[in-house]
């Protein structure tokens, strides 16, 4: 009833523009986000509207100052590409450090006036089609330059800059409906009881603890929660932090959008800040090998500039520690390291040079486990984690859905009899609990016998007997 008064006040009050109806859902965070979610239930939002309205395209700096970063600073940095760039215009130069022409143009002609770069040829007498070339001298400060820091990226953005961005495309401000959560989970054997208690906990944002015994999904259903995920965001390629360059962007952990649909500007034109790239929600996956150390910023020796933690490249996206109790880190390490973290959603980072500075801690983060989660942390760490879900053993019914689904990858013919006789042979009688990942594992060894004796696959009983004495473990 109060979110349904909070939408149809907002809409008698004719709030209406994009800005005005971003700050008014901005202020009902508090409320879980009841006033989107009633305006989409009454029809006058989609959930992708009500995603659009929170994304924020970071527009093009129009001076230097707006990209909060000084001349020297920038004047070095293409110093740096031009080295390996032979001949070069000014469009080539601002394709490389991600920023509009017009604002390279005192840049340049601050490189030549210190005589490191040169004009070498010119179309017509308009800058834009000088052709310039680095001198030795420019070599020489070039190689002093990369000596000091190697990065050649993009240009960084201020740590202001990324603590705004991150807070306007906060995971908290997602609208995860249920057709959202069933389309994640479509490829998935899994109860509505499940769905109903996952729906939840994806769109809360809070921490999730889910835990059960070995083989029963619960690192493919913190992955497909991912998918569940909507949107996407802007993420800066790197950011400057007291002089000194953190690489954000990471291939591995991070998608960027293959087709950037057009973002309208003020004045309709599709422009936004290239030093930022558009990319999928994050969602960054550790396992048994986190260690304190990949917690922190890495400084590379070699590259002379720091590497973001994992849990800052999974900003407004997801963060699975699976295996949760088996990291070279202890679980009571870890709660230490992140109580602040997941109690106020900020982190804290420490330079080489001692100066500590405070980031964004926003993620929905899935702990993993299949170990009994009361003798991995204490009521405090448990009280901290919303939502805790146990992925069980499959029933009879879900069991032969999996397998049968299975077969269907491995275009093998499903015969429920055979199913019926592993069951009762195998499980029933020596006592063997369901695992969610035995069909797949026993349609490999048919898969192996079939390739072995050089005949298309088949589930008959005598297959199912061989692969079920080669998988199981006699007691």
């Amino acid at each position: 009833m109060m979110s349904k008064l909070l939408g149809e006040k907002m809409l008698d009050e004719q709030i209406v523009t994009r800005q005005q109806l971003r700050e008014a859902l901005g202020r009902q965070r508090l409320h879980g986000g009841r006033l989107g979610q009633n305006l989409v239930a009454l029809g006058y939002l989609s959930e992708d509207q009500l995603g659009n309205f929170f994304q924020r395209t970071p527009p093009p700096p129009e001076s230097l100052a707006d990209t909060g970063l000084t001349l020297e600073f920038v004047a070095d940095l293409a110093l740096k590409h031009i080295l390996h760039m032979g001949e070069f215009r000014l469009a080539d130069i601002a394709e490389r450090l991600g920023l509009p022409v017009a604002l390279l143009d005192e840049v340049i002609e601050q490189l030549r006036r210190e005589k490191m770069v040169e004009v070498r040829s010119a179309a017509q007498f308009v800058k834009s089609s000088f052709r310039f070339m680095i001198t030795e001298a420019g070599k020489v400060r070039a190689g002093e330059l990369l000596e000091i820091c190697r990065y050649t990226g993009p240009a960084p953005v201020t740590l202001d800059d990324y603590r705004e961005m991150v807070e306007s495309q906060s995971i908290r401000n997602i609208l995860v409906g249920e057709a959202a959560v069933r389309k994640a989970f479509a490829g998935i054997v899994i109860s509505d009881h499940l769905i109903h208690r996952l729906g939840p906990a994806i769109s809360s944002g809070a921490p999730i603890f889910i835990y059960g015994p070995a083989g029963n999904g619960k690192t493919t259903i913190a992955e497909a929660i991912g998918n569940a995920l909507p949107e996407t965001v802007y993420l800066p390629y790197a950011i400057l932090v007291g002089g000194q360059i953190v690489g954000m962007f990471d291939p591995v952990n991070h998608t960027p959008v293959a087709a950037q649909a057009a973002e309208a500007g003020i004045n309709g034109e599709a422009e936004c800040d290239r030093r930022w790239v558009k990319v999928h929600r994050p969602v960054v996956i550790t396992g048994g090998e986190l260690t304190m150390r990949m917690l922190d910023l890495e400084f590379n020796p070699i590259a002379k500039f720091y590497e973001a933690p994992l849990q800052m490249k999974a900003n407004n996206g997801l963060f699975i520690v699976d295996d949760f109790g088996r990291q070279q880190i202890s679980p009571q390490q870890l709660l230490n390291r992140w109580i602040i973290n997941l109690d106020r959603q900020i982190d804290f980072l420490s330079l080489h040079t001692g100066m500590k500075f405070e980031v964004p801690f926003d993620q929905l983060v899935i702990f993993a486990t299949n170990l009994e989660p009361r003798t991995l942390v204490d009521e405090a760490f448990l009280r901290r984690i919303r939502y805790k879900i146990k992925i069980d053993h499959p029933t009879d019914d879900e069991f032969r859905r999996i397998f049968q689904q299975v077969c269907k990858m491995n275009a093998i013919l499903y015969n429920d009899k055979v199913c019926d006789y592993l069951i009762d042979h195998w499980y029933r009688r020596l006592g063997i609990p369901l695992n969610a990942c035995h069909p797949r594992d026993l349609v490999e060894h048919l898969l192996d016998q079939s390739r072995y004796a050089c005949q298309p696959p088949e589930m008959t009983r005598e297959a199912i007997d061989r692969a079920c004495e080669n998988y199981f473990v006699e007691t």
